[in-house]
């Protein structure tokens, strides 16, 4: 059958289905006896057409049209493939994705604007956001976590753009960046110690580097007595603990009002007895609040940054606080960096696609006007092998952190060879 043909006669049974069936007495039923009856009845719509189609030819088009009902669409195929980490459509006839961290053209499409923007809208309606022309703009999530980020005409000026960012299905562990090579166990158990000691970490890198899925690796420490409560603007941690707060922010309605922006849920997240408190990423005047907070008894705080090193980390966070529009004095702001962020941890996306912690570092104070910093854990590139493949090593820099002394007070030894610049580890 010629594609043209093939688009036509799934158009054409997709109307049928919806004029003929009820679809929210089907939704009562539950999805799968719903999916179950919309199958039966696509199969005995095409039994009525004289078009010959073969029974794989059937089964798709029976199969994409339960996907447009009841997922999104053309998308849902890509969405089954777990080794795909993110999903690019621009506009309804150009679809990429990333594997393994490297990009890819697909042939899937859609039948056209009008197509795509019914599944943006489906993705947007879920979680109680909207897209228009008032609002072109929108970040979003799916069911599993995955972010959705969405634009649209005026701002788009060739149709609407769709960006997802996956989370799979089981989020990865610790012993999945070990086996991924992108740490080595004595800096995964620095971490460990980190965490469980309530030191406050900062997590820093670029985009698609890997800051979230570290942060939910890392916040799997915190103890399941304690109270978390995380704070973002499209909710996409995966905690497994029990005692979980999840706050999210809210854009305005269409008359712009009614927005609830990070800084107001930093803030009310404090009258919330917290022990630990998660924002997902700063990105403006709520990193103030995160300073204070984290310099006001609520220890173990973890965030994330956009930044390409540790400096330009607490750069940018500096910057942040001077968007508070307070005037406070730069040194008042980097004294506050000093005393509430601990430790600095940098993730990078190299150019094979790979992502590595290429750096762990401790906040010592200041020096006159500058905050003073000391690396832990290097990642050394080595250049690169046969197969275009970043070749290194992850090496301990020597120095013995301070907080070596906090730790041992919630009864965390730090090995003494841990930290021996003699010891490093191939990531080959």
């Amino acid at each position: 059958m010629f594609d043209s043909d093939y688009r036509e006669l799934k158009a054409k049974l997709h109307t049928k289905v919806l004029n003929e069936v009820q679809l929210e007495n089907l939704y009562r039923l539950g999805e799968e006896s719903a999916r179950d009856q919309i199958a039966q009845l696509i199969r005995e719509m095409l039994q009525r057409e004289n078009t010959p189609l073969a029974l794989a030819e059937r089964e798709k088009i029976s199969r994409e049209i339960i996907d447009e009902v009841f997922g999104l669409g053309p998308l849902e195929q890509l969405l089954t493939d777990q080794t795909i980490s993110d999903i690019l459509v621009n506009t309804s006839k150009v679809v990429y994705i990333e594997r393994r961290g490297m990009l890819e053209r697909t042939d899937v499409s859609f039948n056209d604007d009008a197509h795509l923007m019914r599944i943006i809208e489906r993705i947007v309606s879920r979680v109680g956001r909207r897209i228009d022309e008032s609002s072109p703009m929108v970040d979003a999530r799916l069911p599993d976590g995955s972010r959705v980020n969405a634009i649209i005409p005026p701002l788009a000026l060739d149709g609407p753009m769709l960006s997802i960012r996956r989370f799979g299905r089981d989020p990865l562990t610790a012993n999945d960046l070990l086996d991924n090579k992108s740490l080595t166990k004595p800096m995964l158990e620095l971490l460990q110690a980190c965490v469980k000691g309530k030191l406050n970490v900062l997590i820093s890198g670029g985009t698609g580097a890997g800051k979230t899925t570290l942060l939910n690796v890392v916040s799997a420490y915190i103890p399941e007595v304690e109270r978390i409560v995380t704070i973002e603007d499209a909710a996409e941690l995966q905690l497994k603990q029990e005692h979980v707060v999840r706050l999210e922010t809210r854009p305005p309605n269409i008359e712009g009002k009614g927005a609830v922006r990070q800084r107001q849920l930093v803030i009310n997240s404090l009258r919330m007895r917290p022990d630990r408190i998660i924002v997902g990423e700063v990105r403006g005047e709520e990193a103030l609040d995160m300073l204070q907070a984290m310099n006001t008894g609520h220890e173990g705080s973890l965030t994330t940054v956009h930044a390409n090193s540790p400096r330009d980390a607490l750069s940018r966070i500096e910057t942040m606080v001077a968007m508070a529009n307070l005037n406070l004095p730069d040194k008042a702001i980097r004294f506050q960096l000093a005393s509430a962020i601990n430790v600095v941890i940098q993730v990078s996306r190299l150019t094979d696609g790979t992502r590595k912690i290429t750096s762990i570092s401790e906040i010592t104070g200041m020096e006159g006007p500058v905050v003073t910093m000391q690396e832990l854990f290097v990642y050394e590139r080595k250049g690169y092998d046969a197969n275009n493949k970043v070749r290194g090593v992850f090496k301990p820099t020597g120095i013995r952190p301070k907080f070596s002394e906090r730790l041992f007070g919630f009864g965390i030894r730090l090995p003494q060879d841990m930290f021996e610049a003699s010891v490093s580890s191939a990531a080959d």
